[in-house]
C-alpha cells in the first residue's frame, strides 16, 4: 500500500517538551505542599492528558477529587507562563518537514495535550510547515488512544487509514495507530523506549527523523 500522508503526535515526537512540562509540573506541586519529581520521571508521567499527568505526580494518598483540581489549576496556570522556555523541537525534525512539504506530503498533528497549548506550540515552534489539521484534546474528543481523532483526520483527507503514517512515541501512540487501522511508527528520540513501543503495535522502529522519508509512496 502507498502512504501519502503522516500523523505526528507533538510532545516526545515533534518537540522536546520534557524540561517545560516537568517545571511546570514541579512548581504546581511545590506551590500545595507536595515533594518534586525528578525531570526524567516525567518521561513516564505524560502522554495522556492533564488529569492524568498531575494523578500521576500526585502521591497515591492525595489523588482525591480536590486536590487534583487545585493542583491541575497551579499546573495550567505554570505551564501558560513557561510553556516556550525551554521547548525546540527535536534534532533532524526540521530537515523531515522541510522535505514532507517539498514533496507536498500531507501531515497533520494530534496530541492530547490541551488543544490551547498544542495549538499555541506548533505556531510557535512548526508554524512554516503545513500541518493541517492541528488536533488536540477539546471537550467532545476522546482522547488517544481511541482512535476517534486519527479517524477524523482520515476522513477529511478523503485517506484510508491504510495509506497514512501515524508517528510517536509512546504506547498510547502505537495502540491508537493500531486501532485506526494506521502504519504504526515508533520513535526512540521521545519519552519512551523500544520495548514499550514494540508491545504496543510499533511496526517499524527509528531513530532519527529522517528515515522517515523512505516510507512515502
Amino acid at each position: 500500500m502507498n502512504r501519502h500522508a503522516v500523523i505526528f503526535d507533538l510532545d516526545g515526537t515533534l518537540l522536546d517538551t520534557l524540561d517545560d512540562l516537568a517545571d511546570s509540573g514541579n512548581e504546581a506541586l511545590t506551590e500545595r505542599g507536595f515533594p518534586a519529581h525528578a525531570v526524567d520521571a516525567y518521561r513516564h508521567f505524560v502522554g495522556d492528558g492533564v488529569d492524568m499527568l498531575v494523578r500521576r505526580i500526585l502521591p497515591e494518598d492525595h489523588r482525591d477529587e480536590q486536590t487534583m483540581a487545585r493542583v491541575g489549576e497551579a499546573y495550567r496556570r505554570q505551564y501558560t507562563a513557561r510553556w516556550k522556555t525551554k521547548t525546540k523541537p527535536y534534532a533532524g525534525i526540521e530537515q523531515l518537514l522541510d522535505e514532507f512539504t517539498a514533496r507536498k506530503v500531507r501531515m497533520a498533528v494530534l496530541s492530547n495535550k490541551p488543544d490551547d497549548f498544542t495549538q499555541q506550540c506548533v505556531a510557535e515552534f512548526l508554524g512554516e510547515y503545513p500541518f493541517d489539521p492541528v488536533l488536540g484534546h477539546r471537550d467532545g474528543m476522546a482522547r488517544k488512544p481511541d482512535a476517534e481523532g486519527a479517524l477524523q483526520i482520515a476522513a477529511g483527507w478523503k485517506l484510508s487509514a491504510a495509506e497514512i503514517i501515524y508517528v510517536g512515541d509512546t504506547a498510547t501512540d502505537m495502540q491508537t495507530a493500531t486501532a485506526a487501522g494506521m502504519y504504526a511508527v515508533g520513535v526512540l528520540w521521545g519519552f519512551r523506549g523500544e520495548e514499550e513501543l514494540r508491545a504496543n503495535g510499533a511496526e517499524l522502529i527509528i531513530k532519527h527523523p529522517t528515515e522517515l522519508l523512505d516510507l512515502l509512496g
